[in-house]
């Protein structure tokens, strides 16, 4: 398999869970700006969306989007319990969170990196920020992970997308639970050798 990634951008998350999986991989980056990989692919026909990640697999097939991608990679090693079972209870509160994350915090971020937002606005999803982050302390409150005692792909995504509050001068340390998480988190074998891999550490 073949993860496009960009250094630190929510492809990290898919990078994480390749490294919590065990599975054999190779990535390569992209640059955005110009849509080209680093091998010179033209990326939008790997992804025709034009953003990372992409996973290619062995047989050429592409999966987009971080919720499929983890999912799909979580569902190659089901012994290593990063997603419950489909079918169960947990499998759907797991792909709540994924949807949470992804539209409720990965996207009210996406303002702050584009220079033509106007003020207005990234003050508008600060203020959203900060309310989806209290209700996440508030559920990670008495647990170590999203889903309860088990590391998931869920917190792969919300790790990369927490990592970006630096950006924005965003103090996670108000709320005392996402920054012992985000600490927890960020100790794991798997995401410090991604990390390393992308330049981020």
């Amino acid at each position: 398999m073949k993860l496009f990634l960009k250094p630190g951008a929510c492809s990290l998350s898919s990078h994480i869970v390749l490294e919590e999986a065990g599975l054999q991989y190779e990535t390569e980056t992209v640059d955005l700006q110009k849509k080209v990989t680093a091998s010179g692919q033209d990326y939008w026909k790997i992804n025709p969306k034009g953003y990372v990640p992409a996973l290619q697999l062995d047989n050429g097939d592409v999966i987009t989007e971080v919720p499929a991608i983890v999912q799909y990679l979580a569902d190659q090693v089901p012994a290593r319990k990063l997603a419950p079972a489909n079918g169960s209870m947990e499998r759907y509160t797991l792909q709540g969170w994924l949807t949470f994350i992804g539209t409720e915090i990965h996207k009210n971020f996406s303002p702050f990196f584009n220079p033509a937002t106007p003020a207005e606005w990234k003050s508008m999803c600060r203020a959203n920020l900060e309310r989806r982050f209290g209700h996440v302390a508030d559920q990670l409150a008495g647990r170590d992970y999203l889903m309860g005692a088990d590391f998931s792909v869920a917190d792969a995504y919300l790790f990369t997308v927490m990592s970006w509050a630096k950006y924005i001068e965003l103090d996670l340390s108000q709320w005392p639970s996402l920054a012992a998480y985000q600490a927890r988190v960020a100790a794991r074998p798997a995401v410090v050798a991604a990390m390393k891999a992308e330049g981020l550490l």
